[in-house]
């Protein structure tokens, strides 16, 4: 009984000493500023240090590798490597002959972490925790921001070219398919529909374009939600980057075709020969218009609140996933106005064509999300 005393009195003392050794954690206090300029952007911390508080206890700080530290406008050091600065308070001041000094960090690709600024009782580090913050993410990304930023831009411009192409050479393809009424009216539905033949070049290439507009939405969801993937692919840099693009455009342009046979497979069951075209057509229309309000959200994002994406992603893709849904419920209103045909039965077709295949797929990524 004495013994599991006396131990229990060791760790409470060391408990206690650990915690009286940091007099004053800086460490939460950071501002966070993005430095841009026409080619490249840098990261900026600063705050403030009081050096008339504590003369006697020792400043602390962890300065990352390739980071210029300034005080106020004034140059102090640059770190060549990650290192702890470990500084007695008053020589600091002596040093700097200032009462408050502003120290600002200067690097490219800080991340998120803040780094440690304390003041301690002695200049040992050894019993101090360091541990990252919980949550913080992008202080060992693989991708620089102007990487993801090169790599967004060349995609976006391809698309903006091919689509253009399209219109020129397909004006009326381009004009039924992309017009936004179709998503409010229910024209696709009359029977003089026009787009037919699914398996046409000026059909297969606007769907091509489709996807590889929504592949650029999934491969940014995978840069900043499962970077490890992308590093045991091989996947490194921006050039890597539009290489798996595209490759995974060709992949969804399968899939959209082997969506397609089963649309058509389906309605052929329940007796819907010819209404597969404007159902596929309908959601494809859905989705390029969600795809097109997301780039360009997320364009901003990028330039502009680069470490905001990350929650901005999370927020469209349920956004997403929601007017989908939608979509669905719309098309069975749609579907039940022009069609002489029980309502029952639509709803079965509905949930064999899209709503159990969707659902598949939003459980899959999710679990693809988790792992």
């Amino acid at each position: 009984m004495r013994f599991r005393l006396l131990v229990f009195l060791f760790f409470a003392l060391s408990s206690v000493n650990l915690q009286g050794q940091v007099l004053e954690d800086l460490s939460s206090s950071w501002e966070r500023e993005e430095v841009k300029s026409w080619f490249s952007s840098s990261d900026r911390l600063d705050q403030w240090v009081n050096l008339k508080q504590f003369p006697e206890a020792y400043l602390i700080m962890e300065v990352p590798e390739q980071t210029l530290v300034f005080t106020g406008e004034r140059l102090w050091f640059f770190s060549e490597q990650d290192t702890f600065l470990v500084r007695q308070v008053k020589d600091v001041w002596k040093e700097l002959r200032q009462d408050s000094v502003q120290l600002i960090y200067f690097k490219k690709r800080l991340g998120r972490n803040r780094p440690v600024l304390l003041k301690t009782a002695t200049a040992s580090t050894k019993n101090l925790d360091f541990r990252e913050e919980s949550g913080e993410t992008g202080a060992f990304q693989p991708f620089s921001r102007q990487e993801i930023r090169d790599f967004f831009l060349i995609a976006f411009l391809i698309i903006l070219f091919f689509l253009a192409g399209f219109r020129q050479v397909y004006p009326y393809i381009f004009t039924a398919i992309l017009s936004p009424l179709g998503l409010v009216t229910d024209e696709d539905f009359s029977d003089t529909g026009s787009l037919q033949k699914f398996f046409s070049l000026d059909i297969l290439v606007f769907v091509f374009l489709v996807n590889i507009l929504t592949a650029l939405g999934a491969v940014i969801g995978l840069v900043f939600f499962r970077q490890d993937l992308l590093l045991e692919w091989g996947i490194n840099s921006s050039d890597r980057l539009l290489w798996f693009w595209f490759i995974g455009s060709l992949g969804l342009l399968v899939l959209t075709i082997f969506k397609f046979i089963g649309i058509r497979i389906t309605a052929s069951l329940f007796d819907l020969s010819r209404l597969e075209f404007p159902h596929f057509f309908y959601l494809l229309r859905l989705i390029v218009w969600a795809n097109l309000l997301f780039v360009t959200a997320g364009f901003f994002y990028l330039m502009n609140a680069y470490y905001d994406l990350q929650n901005f992603l999370s927020i469209s893709y349920q956004a997403f996933f929601c007017i989908y849904l939608l979509g669905i419920g719309f098309l069975f209103l749609t579907m039940m106005n022009r069609l002489s045909f029980k309502k029952y039965h639509l709803f079965t077709y509905l949930c064999i064509a899209e709503l159990v295949p969707f659902l598949i797929l939003v459980k899959g990524i999710m679990v693809f999300g988790q792992y």
